[in-house]
């Protein structure tokens, strides 16, 4: 069985503090036509690199009716710059404006099978209100260099999820520093690392 979650699954529910006060479930997203749930964190190049067209992306594609929650599973004792108070600090320095919340337990990292920062899942919407993942893994081929990336597989899936047709690409490897979780470090997960951070 694969650690992540796979295309066509359904959405795992979560209730996580904001940091806005408020605690955010898919309940709070349901009149969305699309929700993307990135797993991002405040200390990672990879999120830094990428912060600019996140808020890009965000500010393109909500009033198309796409959602976007961040969620930090970062463990904080040996990452301490992931802490909740310090979620706050950098949203406020940074101009984060989407919902961003703190998963303590890693629970919800879990089991969506986050396995970096920043890892995107894409899911729509069927007649139900059921939400299935329509394309999981980078935004780009270049995360931590802004400029320089040449693609743009997460604006193609949600251009063509909002046109009624299939992603051209549904799934990517993230690219970015993997979860750190508390404890050791689960064998199950990639090997690579980026830069110690």
């Amino acid at each position: 069985m694969a650690f992540t979650l796979q295309l066509g699954q359904q959405a795992p529910d979560f209730n996580l503090p904001g940091i806005d006060g408020k605690n955010y479930s898919l309940e709070d997203f349901k009149d969305a036509k699309l929700l993307v749930v990135v797993f991002s964190c405040n200390h990672c190049p990879y999120v830094v690199g990428s912060e600019e067209r996140m808020k890009a992306f965000y500010r393109d594609y909500k009033p198309k009716g796409v959602a976007m929650i961040a969620i930090n599973s970062n463990e904080t004792e040996g990452h301490p710059a992931d802490s909740f108070d310090h979620m706050k600090t950098h949203a406020a320095e940074k101009g984060i404006i989407w919902p961003y919340v703190r998963d303590d337990s890693q629970e919800v990292a879990l089991k969506y099978g986050a396995l970096r920062t920043p890892h995107y899942y894409v899911f729509d919407r069927d007649e139900k209100g059921n939400r299935k993942l329509r394309y999981t893994g980078r935004m780009d081929d270049n995360p931590r260099n802004p400029g320089q990336e040449k693609t743009h597989e997460l604006r193609d899936a949600v251009d063509a999820l909002l046109a009624g047709k299939k992603p051209p690409v549904e799934l990517t490897n993230p690219i970015g520093c993997n979860v750190k979780w508390w404890g050791k470090e689960r064998h199950w997960m990639p090997a690579e690392a980026c830069d110690l951070v």
